[in-house]
């Protein structure tokens, strides 16, 4: 049987210099209504990666109630991270390997949240191409880069 999507959100995240002034955007919608609901904010020091993420994180917290959530996002290491990565990082402590050593996972924090989130919402991942005419992508986009001129 085929899963019900309830909710869509679209994210994405930005930064002038990495680490800079960030925004990130969120659209979420209601699937049967078509009813949006937009979001962004900023952070005068910050990295293209956690934008991406909190884009996500801020999105979901906006949810009342556990939905099913497909999330169209241009950052692959958000969606990676979601649904590849973050077993490995939990299991071992929000740690990850590189080279011979063990290093703290970067933006544990957002990603503590964000599965968090994930223990309440279903989420899927789908990827969109970032920069090529998404509608809704292009307006996320335009919502985080807004956000952080307004850090600057």
């Amino acid at each position: 049987m085929k899963r019900i999507i309830d909710i869509h959100l679209f994210t994405d995240g930005a930064c002038s210099g990495n680490p800079g002034p960030g925004g990130w955007g969120f659209i979420l919608r209601h699937v049967a209504s078509g009813k949006e609901r937009e979001g962004s904010g900023g952070e005068a020091e910050t990295t293209n990666n956690r934008m991406e993420l909190r884009a996500v994180v801020e999105g979901l917290r906006r949810l009342t109630r556990p939905c099913s959530v497909e999330l169209f996002t241009d950052s692959v290491y958000v969606g990676k991270g979601l649904s590849q990565w973050i077993r490995n990082w939990k299991k071992n402590d929000w740690h990850r390997r590189e080279h011979d050593v063990w290093v703290p996972v970067k933006n544990d924090d957002l990603w503590r949240l964000l599965d968090e989130l994930a223990t309440i919402h279903r989420i899927k991942y789908t990827r969109v191409a970032g920069h090529s005419g998404h509608p809704e992508n292009e307006r996320c986009d335009y919502l985080a880069v807004t956000a952080s001129r307004q850090q600057r």
